[in-house]
């Protein structure tokens, strides 16, 4: 059991162990005493309010230039009919440490539910894409590719720095009961993308996935690639390697995903959205009511950058690719936020007639741990319009526009755009707040490292106090 003080002085860890039900932690206020709470998630789970479960991705091992690109099926997820209010994640080492871009490039990470019969546990992966058998049996998000992009969330090496939050009331909704079929159970699957570049002999062509520096002829299954194929996810799939300077050694070790989700239980003052990814390839057909053909939206999702002609001022080299398509559904823009690789210089989402949207620019590391990784972008700019400020109307043409420098080539580039959009009829209620955030520590292993512990102490020691007072872009 805590120990309970009335003190009002500032409490600070001095020495904080993870046990296998609980935490125990050592103030420097009172060195002699040290507190065991036995277990720290319920102790910080009570209410309704904001929750925080943090967890880890099964590990995956890599040496330098090798690839992983796994796809985990029923991982660990927050249970019940709630409103997600953020989800991020990073990558780890076995210490819990995050582990820089320069050693170990996140490529992507994306989260998707699906649903699965009761009780069945057979292997479910199914192609190149990760996807599952069925179609009708994934949890999509809104739009608009037809064959993938259907994530709920996901991101790559802008992961650490790029805001997520859901602002109030709204929330992504999750695990309601009326949506699932019956006989089936929803479940989510992760997609994990990293490249070891750890001696590379050209890091950047390594996160670009060119083909030569993988000496890669043939996709996943097999195939063999189109002639003019020169880079892109074709070339990096689980298990090739990219090429390292001769006499490089470096150790085997490993990794995993720790992802942090931030949610709430589903009550009638939360605000649902609805989740959009723009993909700037989407070759799109529009509906013809006097064919009956529907639209359709083939999504490349990569493409390449060319380098400018020689000789040509650098800050006129940009190359930019636009894309012009309509929503099939109105309401209120509450989030927007781009997804470039490096290279990228900003994306912009354009209404009809030419107001924006919402713009998202890049922003790079310049030094040399992670989250401030030079030459690599470690965030992206988010908007958070004012409710009711920015809308869309059904139909209404939009033009997305993503721009790259073009001063050198680059391949397998993304240029997508999220937004979370809100039935404008549905009006948010005045009465609407939260208790403070809590947290929840969860990982799918039995034992709780010291990293994911010290991970809450903070959280835990701001509690503990509140009831003692009560009662540039370059080069890779």
């Amino acid at each position: 059991m805590m120990k309970e003080t009335h003190t009002r002085k500032f409490l600070v860890c001095r020495c904080c162990f993870a046990g296998e039900d609980g935490l125990w932690i050592r103030m420097a206020s009172y060195p002699s005493i040290p507190i065991y709470i036995s277990n720290f998630t319920s102790y910080l789970s009570s209410g309704n309010g904001i929750k925080t479960d943090v967890f880890l991705s099964p590990k995956f091992v890599l040496e330098p230039g090798s690839v992983a690109n796994k796809f985990y099926y029923g991982i660990d997820f927050p249970r019940g009919h709630i409103a997600i209010k953020s989800f991020n994640a990073e990558v780890i080492d076995e210490k819990g440490n995050p582990v820089p871009l320069h050693e170990t490039y996140l490529h992507h990470w994306i989260v998707l539910g699906y649903y699965k019969r009761e009780g069945e546990n057979t292997l479910e992966r199914c192609g190149d894409t990760g996807l599952l058998q069925s179609d009708s049996n994934l949890i999509r998000n809104s739009g608009m590719c037809d064959h993938g992009l259907v994530q709920y969330f996901g991101l790559g090496s802008e992961t650490r720095r790029t805001a997520t939050d859901v602002p109030d009331p709204y929330g992504i909704e999750v695990g309601n009961p009326a949506d699932v079929p019956a006989g089936y159970e929803a479940r989510w699957m992760l997609n994990v993308h990293a490249i070891d570049t750890r001696g590379a002999v050209d890091k950047l062509g390594c996160t670009e996935c060119r083909c030569d520096l993988y000496n890669v002829t043939a996709d996943e299954n097999g195939d063999a690639l189109p002639l003019n194929y020169i880079g892109g996810l074709k070339c990096c799939h689980d298990g090739v390697r990219c090429r390292v300077k001769v006499g490089f050694r470096g150790e085997r070790r490993s990794l995993s995903l720790r992802y942090t989700v931030t949610y709430m239980d589903w009550d009638a003052s939360i605000v649902p959205v609805q989740i959009y990814i723009l993909d700037v390839t989407d070759i799109w057909r529009k509906a013809d009511e006097s064919t009956g053909l529907t639209a359709t939206h083939h999504c490349l999702i990569e493409y390449d950058v060319e380098a400018c002609p020689f000789g040509a001022e650098n800050g006129g080299c940009i190359h930019t690719k636009s894309l012009t398509v309509s929503l099939p559904t109105s309401g209120d823009v509450i989030y927007g936020v781009g997804h470039q690789h490096a290279g990228g210089i900003g994306s912009t989402l354009f209404g009809e007639g030419g107001n924006v949207i919402c713009s998202s620019v890049p922003t790079y590391g310049t030094g040399h741990e992670p989250g401030n990784e030079a030459g690599y972008i470690v965030g992206m700019s988010t908007c958070y319009p004012s409710p009711g400020s920015v809308k869309i109307s059904a139909g209404e043409t939009l033009t997305l526009v993503s721009n790259y420098s073009s001063a050198q080539r680059h391949t397998g580039v993304m240029g997508l755009f999220y937004i979370l959009i809100a039935d404008s009829s549905l009006k948010p209620a005045a009465s609407f707040q939260h208790s403070p955030a809590q947290v929840h520590m969860n990982t799918m292993t039995s034992y709780l490292g010291w990293s994911i512990a010290l991970f809450g102490v903070g959280l835990i020691l701001a509690l503990i106090l509140i009831y003692s007072g009560r009662n540039g872009y370059e080069e890779i």
